[in-house]
């Protein structure tokens, strides 16, 4: 499978203490790069989340943000401390005693005793828990897009493959052809010259235009490296650094095809592989 180093992810959880929102963007980058922004509350998944990257991802500059937004009123409904109610209370029985009277307390007077009403506070384990499952969520809706773009990135680098080796099948195709014309066009000018060579001479003259003319070789390299770079497509694991070497060699190999060209039509053939090489290079660089 093919993944893109480029995608994004959003995802959201709403909960009655609040709402958290995860955010991870990747693009591409030499090599595996992470930074996590996390609320300070939830500082302790810091470690979890980028051994999680590092376990789903290979290559890519890749930035996770939490947001976390508390609900009004969330932590809590009120809480009274029984215990201390209690406590209060006999301790107003035991001074009624000593002082002999008998006076409840009021309510209203026990409530607002320091520590009666008590906020509820949020579990921070619940917290990070839903926080990491958000994550994971989240991270495999990123690894997915990155596989979706990384096969269109592959249609697109098959699509370029194809169109190469057919420039190359029609070069193959057409350099007899081609080497008769220039073997027909070199006996013209010499006629029109009213030059005379010996057959001999004439034979090695035409032998080494041929020779100079002639790339077999380049044309097998060609096939040998689109071979190679639809093998590296479908392995699994990285990618991308091996198919950008196999464009430098296609390009290479298009070049010494140009060097050689003896007719338009071959130059023309050696100028839309360059195109469709480079057009190739430029995509392979979002390959993991």
């Amino acid at each position: 499978m093919t993944s893109s180093m480029t995608a994004f992810t959003r995802q959201q959880s709403e909960q009655e203490w609040g709402s958290l929102t995860w955010e991870i963007r990747s693009v591409n980058h030499r090599y595996l790069e992470t930074s996590v922004r996390l609320p300070d509350i939830f500082r302790g998944l810091e470690n979890q989340i980028r051994e999680q990257v590092r376990k789903s991802m290979s290559r890519g500059k890749v930035e996770c943000q939490l947001r976390y937004n508390a609900q009004e009123g969330s932590g809590g409904s009120i809480a009274i401390n029984e215990e201390l109610v209690q406590q209060l209370l006999q301790a107003n029985r035991n001074i009624q005693q000593l002082l002999g009277e008998q006076r409840p307390l009021n309510s209203m007077e026990l409530l607002r005793w320091p520590g009666v009403i008590a906020e509820q506070q949020l579990d921070n384990d619940a917290l990070e828990s839903a926080a990491l499952s958000l994550f994971r969520q989240a991270l495999g809706d990123l690894i997915a897009t990155r596989e979706r773009e990384g096969n269109d990135l592959e249609g697109f680098l098959q699509q370029r493959i194809d169109s190469i080796r057919e420039l190359v099948a029609t070069l193959r195709e057409k350099m007899p052809q081609i080497l008769i014309a220039q073997r027909q066009s070199l006996h013209d000018k010499l006629q029109d010259l009213q030059v005379e060579l010996e057959p001999t001479r004439l034979e090695q003259e035409i032998a080494l235009l041929a020779q100079k003319a002639d790339v077999d070789e380049e044309l097998d390299r060609l096939d040998s490296h689109l071979g190679e770079v639809e093998r590296v497509l479908k392995a699994s694991g990285q990618k991308g650094r091996r198919l950008d070497f196999l464009m430098q060699e296609l390009n290479r190999e298009a070049n010494t095809l140009s060097s050689k060209s003896i007719v338009v039509e071959s130059t023309r053939g050696a100028v839309e592989m360059k195109v469709l090489i480079e057009q190739m290079r430029e995509q392979i660089q979002n390959i993991e």
